[in-house]
């Protein structure tokens, strides 16, 4: 199976159904799924063959997910730019790619020149309205082609999406991910979290960005004929209408935006009593925040576990543990949950040998949602081989199972900074500040913040003789990089604590800034 027959099925099964609702209106899955054939036959059209490279650059709106699966019915690979990185990032992104084309809203028309050059082929959604000339007008593209089902042979290994982490070193490292990992996905999804969701009834509320968690709810919803509704940004205020008046069953959200839900003065479960599934993921979530969430929201909770390189659910926290952690047993509200059907996990010790029940190592899995590598650089070969050994992920990951296979995550094997749900890369941040002229070493670490999980602090020093303020560092993180990365905190000391080997010991400032913030 793959994502054109799932599509034509359900443009068949449902027609007069409403598929979507979003900023543009409403759109019924017969109209959807022609305009989604439309768009894999305009695409193949231009001449592109299976495997080549698709950019996607827009934010929240119906169109999203039409080239979502669009592109996938086409055998087409894509590459979907979050619209919240910084240009230079899509340049970098784009120059490890090689894509042949690129669809997105006018909007990001300016912002995205560089991009632009470097394809064969644009397509521009609302051209019109933003005064683009000059440009491939998406609907045009579209009314061009038959509607009818296109049905392609695709190797389950080939290429459906390449998906970014800068990773630690800031180079950007695209995560090969296959039809057979799609596939695998959609059935996680729905045999091990969505516990009976989607049905005919249910709609999917996208509250979040869908170039994020959200997207992966995209084809089982379409699949089982269940109604998505698609938020332009997110707004607490607007999905609980959504839940409270238009029949929305179902979200997921990352911890921030759960605190931001929490923190309406009248929300309480009797108003999202229409709820059926609330999916959180992204980052760790403070114990009191699950029980806040389920005694306030819904106990119809449940945690799901992924990364990149292994396409999520990896595990899941379901409903019955939540209830558990709520009614007393309160370590289950720090798990991960346990595998999915088809998903190994093992805890190992650095020759990669099992740990015994209970005790830290490093979180490997295997299974049809892992990765087949990362995308074209030479490099990165030695990467590959690391992360990946005789069909197991080595995650980076530190955790415990207990004797019911339940994961418990520790720790991260790197410093990597989780904010909001989305993962920062400090190095990438320490060479934006090195930048600074007068700048002599850069730590960046992250520090525990109750609303938004972590944030960025920057601590430097400054050469000798030369004069720095924060504002300086602060002025050029604004223009050099997505605001999300930017640090919170930019302090100047005087001297790093150094390791044994004369590196930061950057264990040490974490736990100083850690001790500062408890006892202030």
């Amino acid at each position: 199976m793959d994502v054109g027959r799932l599509v034509a099925r359900s443009m068949t099964r449902y027609r007069d159904r409403i598929a979507l609702e979003g900023p543009e209106g409403t759109s019924t899955f017969g109209r959807t799924g022609a305009r989604v054939m439309q768009l894999a036959r305009a695409l193949r059209a231009l001449g592109l063959e299976t495997g080549d490279r698709v950019l996607d650059l827009q934010s929240n709106q119906n169109t999203y997910i039409e080239t979502d699966l669009g592109i996938s019915t086409a055998g087409l690979c894509r590459v979907a730019l979050n619209y919240r990185l910084h240009p230079s990032d899509w340049e970098r992104i784009t120059a490890d790619c090689a894509p042949r084309a690129l669809i997105l809203d006018a909007k990001f028309w300016d912002d995205a020149a560089a991009i632009r050059s470097a394809v064969d082929h644009v397509i521009v959604i609302n051209a019109d309205s933003a005064g683009v000339t000059g440009a491939v007008e998406y609907e045009n593209f579209l009314a061009a082609q038959s509607d009818e089902p296109l049905l392609l042979s695709i190797d389950p290994d080939a290429l459906v999406s390449l998906n970014y982490s800068s990773g630690t070193t800031g180079r950007p490292k695209g995560a090969i991910r296959t039809h057979r990992n799609r596939m695998a996905s959609l059935n996680n999804i729905v045999t091990d979290l969505l516990r009976g969701v989607p049905g005919e009834s249910d709609t999917w509320v996208h509250a979040g960005p869908v170039t994020h968690t959200s997207g992966l709810f995209v084809l089982p919803f379409f699949t089982f004929g269940a109604r998505q509704i698609v938020q332009a940004k997110y707004d607490p205020e607007v999905l609980v209408d959504a839940i409270e008046n238009r029949g929305a069953t179902a979200t997921a959200l990352v911890p921030t935006m759960v605190a931001r839900l929490l923190a309406l003065p009248d929300i309480s479960r009797e108003r999202l009593a229409g709820l059926k599934f609330l999916g959180y993921a992204g980052a760790p979530m403070p114990p009191e925040q699950i029980r806040q969430c389920f005694e306030r929201i819904t106990p119809n909770m449940a945690q799901y576990y992924g990364l990149v390189e292994a396409i999520p659910p990896v595990t899941v926290l379901g409903f019955e543990d939540h209830a558990a952690g709520v009614a007393g047993e309160e370590a289950l509200l720090s798990s991960a949950g346990v595998p999915c059907v088809g998903v190994e996990v093992r805890i190992v010790d650095e020759d990669g040998k099992d740990v015994p029940v209970g005790e830290i190592g490093e979180v490997i899995t295997r299974g049809d949602h892992v990765m087949r590598g990362y995308y074209g650089q030479a490099s990165l070969d030695a990467t590959v081989t690391k992360a990946v050994r005789d069909g197991w992920l080595h995650t980076g990951d530190l955790g415990r199972m207990d004797g019911e296979e339940r994961l418990f995550l520790v720790d991260r094997k790197g410093d990597m900074i989780i904010s909001g749900g989305y993962n920062i890369y400090p190095r990438e941040i320490e060479d934006v500040i090195a930048e600074v002229p007068g700048v002599h070493e850069v730590a960046v670490v992250g520090v525990s913040d109750p609303e938004w999980g972590q944030h960025v602090t920057a601590l430097l020093t400054v050469q000798p003789g030369a004069q720095v303020s924060i504002e300086d560092v602060l002025e050029h993180c604004k223009t050099t990089m997505a605001s999300y990365k930017k640090p919170k905190d930019v302090r100047i000391v005087e001297s790093f604590p150094l390791n044994s080997t004369g590196k930061i010991a950057k264990k040490v400032l974490r736990e100083q800034l850690e001790s500062e913030g408890s006892t202030s």
